[in-house]
């Protein structure tokens, strides 16, 4: 049941009709538990109050697979306003973002070009910027663009996949450049040709690569609510004394956050990704593949 739920969402979430559906109703299905508004102030004052509890944030303005120049110019607009509203503001709070949002759909020049111009302004503030990982059919091309970036810049870092077969030699060549890696599980529909199928193979590959990064020296993201992974982390770093001020532990706005909290009175550091915007669809579905209990969640919001 748990598997067919799960490919129903990822399917659903790439519907272009219940996309503007949904933005036509708003947040009313319960997008609000884990989207921090549609506006950028609004995901400042989310950042701020977490901050006010010991927790630091990546912040992300929602939007992807963008076919036209003008969105694609739009989207970066937003991520230098972003930029521009952490350093104003304060806050403690990285950004994330997707290549596809910035135009990698249309050209991958144009992607490359508003990349620049982010990270440039992103080295001005001291703010670290973060490629999420998107769908199989973007891997390759998103290693390949943060691999030309490296040449010209180090206050950025991509996310690797745990389902994905090729995983491990992409971390091989990622180590060539210690890279800064979120690590994650992996959130999208892929084929068995190129991803695990079983929830326990994702697991082993996703602690493997984690022990393997932080062996490596390389700064590392774990990105996980799974409480066995992070208590194996914990172990992990404990036996080989690894320092703490190279890894962390992420997890989703408004999931987990007794677990953040109780990481963080820990000592240990916990960033929190934090999602905006209008174009919260695609990512609420992805979080209600991940975990049924999501589900629940929306369907009592229904009927309130």
């Amino acid at each position: 049941m748990e598997a067919i739920m799960r490919s129903f969402f990822l399917s659903f979430a790439k519907s272009k009709f219940a996309n503007k559906l949904a933005k036509k109703f708003g947040h009313r299905f319960g997008a609000s538990k884990f989207v921090a508004g549609e506006t950028l102030h609004q995901a400042i004052e989310t950042v701020s109050r977490l901050n006010m509890d010991g927790r630091v944030v990546t912040l992300d303005h929602l939007g992807e697979f963008v076919l036209n120049e003008h969105d694609a110019n739009q989207s970066a607009q937003m991520v230098l306003q972003t930029l521009d509203a952490i350093e104003e503001s304060g806050v403690q709070s990285h950004v994330s973002l997707k290549l596809t949002s910035l135009g990698l759909d249309i050209s991958k020049d144009v992607c490359i070009a508003h990349m620049h111009a982010i990270l440039r302004r992103a080295k001005d503030y001291e703010i670290f910027v973060r490629i999420d990982m998107e769908d199989y059919s973007h891997c390759q091309v998103t290693l390949d663009i943060y691999k030309e970036l490296r040449a010209h810049y180090d206050n950025f870092g991509v996310v690797i996949q745990a389902y994905l077969y090729r995983t491990k030699e992409d971390m091989e060549r990622l180590n060539d450049y210690q890279a800064n890696l979120r690590l994650v599980k992996g959130a999208y529909k892929e084929s068995h040709e190129v991803a695990f199928p079983d929830k326990q193979d994702v697991d082993a590959n996703f602690l493997s690569i984690i022990k393997t990064h932080l062996l490596n020296g390389n700064y590392t993201a774990i990105a996980t609510q799974d409480d066995k992974i992070i208590q194996a982390t914990k172990d992990f770093v404990e036996t080989n004394n690894i320092a703490g001020d190279q890894f962390e532990f992420q997890m989703l706005f408004g999931i987990c956050d007794d677990l953040q909290k109780q990481l963080v009175e820990q000592g240990y550091k916990v960033r929190v990704y934090v999602p905006f915007g209008v174009d919260w669809f695609g990512y609420f579905m992805r979080r209600l593949a991940e975990r049924p209990a999501n589900v629940w969640f929306v369907l009592k919001n229904l009927f309130k």
